[in-house]
């Protein structure tokens, strides 16, 4: 039957549905990576993870975003309960993240590589919905702080259950809990030694917490790791949300964080009105207490700013092999193939190097070098990649034209959270004064550095020529601040063409040229005449 006359609105020249697509088969690197760190016998658990998130959570997520959360102080009757209730999207996400090992893997199997395979799990996780990725991590890196305490070993065994449970009971009626934190006040931000909450001794062996926090992050945690001011100095508790009677304890929530991004997650401002908590580690050694924590958060940002390229640059990759301008695919055409091959340099070399580290921290316990390669490359890792992504992102946006500024694309929504990975959890600035120190006071983390560099030469003599300066700077004496973005920037793009080049990936001739030869300009889509872009397309998306 022929259209009436006036019929306009006939789709043609535009891509099918992203999803349901299976992110564990389409993405070649990450397979890779995974089997190079030691991780390949969790192969099932991963397939099957990377087919859910592509697919059901991929659906959640937007569902989760478009929905945020509400903060209710108050019941109907006028008693306060201080919750946050969440679209169902969002206990759906949280639901099949826990159950499948996104928070727990790496505690409940003996076996090597359980960290490497939880690293693989977060990053198909967040590219599904990054703001559950916030609970996760949390929660994942507070198990071996919770197990400092002998006391405290029901929290840390329920953390690191397959469990997942909503309700706001107290811990002893739940198979499994989430954990949240609570660090910057508004006079100290990342000087969390400035802080001003007070801790008070109690007759039971608690401690009561009076003070405030401007960032309190996941407020309906079961229960959340805290700074405060005791006695002997600043020190690290454990607040539940729910005392061990059922009773609400003494904390008010007084309104959440309206954010650029991370809508299906909420963060929150708090007031503790003598609050109940636990003391963990020594007091005065709070924040030693919680550097523990530190490297594995570290990570899940580098893996957070990692995977967030990805989805942005396999968005990119689909319209493109779908939308013909000017006669041709946009896939085909020599400007658009510099560009995607470029983001794909980018993204492989991303999850190559966190999955490293990931390697690194599973070693750790077991191994001093790789203890001390997992504590300065977590720093350099984090300060670079989460630079690289809000940058990546937009030009994976670019890419999709108009369209990749619509809230119905995912787009927006990667962009809006790629800033986020470079403040949480330390500013730029904090990194790279952090690997300064380590440098400086822990000749170790040099050592493994100037190791894992050294690994990589022999294979490639365009690698070999020009790593030199690097490995000169890292024999040399530390700089000062002002030149330590520099050196952090050098270290890490240092770190990841060691990486690709070990591997043998047919990328890294490619990212040696354009990264290390030649600096690579703010732009991409750069690449010199003569780099392999086929190669590197190739591995983005099956065809």
């Amino acid at each position: 039957m022929t259209a009436p006359a006036f019929e306009t609105h006939e789709v043609a020249n535009q891509p099918t549905e992203f999803a349901p697509r299976d992110l564990w088969t389409d993405d070649v690197a990450l397979r890779e990576a995974v089997a190079r760190e030691g991780a390949d016998g969790f192969v099932d658990r991963l397939a099957a993870y990377g087919a859910l998130a592509g697919d059901a959570l991929y659906a959640l997520g937007f569902d989760a975003n478009r929905d945020r959360p509400r903060l209710r102080t108050h019941d109907a009757y006028g008693r306060r309960i201080d919750r946050v209730e969440f679209h169902p999207a969002y206990h759906g996400l949280m639901e099949a993240a826990v159950a499948h090992g996104v928070a727990g893997l790496s505690w409940s199997s003996g076996v090597p590589g359980a960290h490497a395979a939880r690293a693989a799990l977060s990053y198909l996780h967040h590219q599904a919905d990054a703001g559950t990725s916030c609970p996760l991590t949390m929660t994942h890196a507070a198990v071996p702080v919770l197990r400092r305490e002998p006391g405290l070993r029901e929290w840390a065994d329920k953390a690191a259950a397959f469990a997942y449970d909503p309700r706001e009971a107290p811990i002893a009626d739940k198979r499994g809990v989430t954990l949240g934190m609570g660090m910057t006040e508004k006079q100290g931000g990342s000087d969390v030694r400035a802080n001003a909450t007070v801790a008070t001794p109690q007759a039971d062996g608690s401690y009561a917490l009076v003070g405030h926090k401007w960032f309190f992050s996941a407020p309906m945690s079961d229960g959340f790791l805290v700074l405060a001011q005791a006695p002997g100095g600043i020190s690290c508790f454990l607040m539940p949300r729910r005392l061990p009677d059922g009773a609400k304890n003494a904390f008010r929530l007084m309104r959440l964080k309206d954010k650029l991004g991370d809508w299906s997650n909420a963060s929150s401002e708090v007031e503790f009105t003598g609050a109940t908590a636990w003391r963990i580690g020594d007091e005065g050694r709070g924040v030693a207490t919680i550097l523990e924590m530190v490297m594995l958060t570290r990570l899940d940002c580098m893996l957070g700013a990692a995977a967030q390229m990805r989805m942005a640059l396999a968005q990119a990759m689909h319209h493109a092999r779908h939308r013909v301008a000017f006669g041709a695919r946009l896939v085909e055409q020599p400007l658009m193939r510099n560009v995607l091959a470029d983001l794909a340099l980018e993204v492989e070399a991303a999850i190559a190097l966190s999955m490293r580290v990931a390697r690194a921290v599973d070693a750790a316990p077991r191994d001093p070098r790789e203890a001390a390669f997992a504590r300065v490359a977590t720093a350099i890792g984090k300060f670079w990649l989460c630079k690289r992504a809000p940058v990546a992102v937009n030009e994976a946006q670019e890419c999709l034209g108009g369209i990749g500024y619509i809230e119905e694309t995912m787009l927006p929504r990667l962009y809006r959270q790629a800033p986020l990975n470079s403040i949480w959890e330390g500013s730029g600035n904090i990194q790279c004064l952090d690997v300064l120190r380590a440098l400086a006071r822990e000749p170790a983390t040099r050592d493994a550095l100037l190791a894992e560099l050294q690994a990589a030469c022999g294979r490639d003599a365009a690698f070999d020529a020009v790593i030199e300066p690097t490995l000169r700077s890292l024999a040399d004496a530390v700089p000062g601040e002002a030149g330590a973005r520099r050196l952090v920037e050098a270290l890490a793009l240092a770190l990841q063409a060691a990486v690709l080049t070990s591997a043998g990936s047919p990328v890294a001739p490619a990212f040696v040229a354009s990264r290390l030869v030649q600096a690579h300009p703010l732009a991409f889509g750069t690449l010199a005449a003569g780099v392999d872009t086929d190669a590197a397309i190739a591995r983005v998306l099956p065809g």
